[in-house]
């Protein structure tokens, strides 16, 4: 797998919260779950990086140029903490990926003979199956 992109600490904002799931009655005691906001304009991306970053975050992505993340996947502050890096790194990588231009291709001469040639065969089993003139 790629490494992730690295994202600048002055573009990043953390906030811990109660989490649910997994941890018993310690998960009513301590705010392990992480909220990572990323502020995007801070980081100064090309038009078409912007463009995509937003498309891939969809609702993530706030009217005020934030991507929030929330990760609560796991027990400690620290492992929510990395996996939520993790995941904004990943998305900013995907972001920076251009997408490949197709190039447009003509058939050969003898592959449009052969598929015509192919038509014809079957428009003649076709022709087949009709019904018998009486003669």
């Amino acid at each position: 797998m790629p490494e992730p992109w690295p994202v600048p600490e002055e573009a990043i904002e953390e906030k811990f919260l109660a989490a649910t799931g997994p941890g018993g009655q310690n998960v009513n005691k301590v705010a392990t779950a992480v909220q990572l906001r990323l502020y995007v304009y801070t980081l100064r991306l090309d038009p078409g990086t912007y463009q995509r970053l937003k498309t891939l975050a969809g609702s993530r992505f706030t009217e005020e140029g934030e991507i929030v993340i929330t990760a609560r996947s796991y027990r400690t502050r620290e492992a929510n903490r990395a996996d939520a890096r993790l995941r904004i790194g990943e998305l900013l990588r995907r972001a920076h990926e251009r997408p490949v231009k197709r190039v447009k291709t003509k058939p050969s001469r003898t592959a449009k003979l052969k598929r015509l040639e192919g038509k014809a065969i079957r428009s003649d089993v076709k022709r087949g199956r009709g019904k018998v003139a009486p003669d």
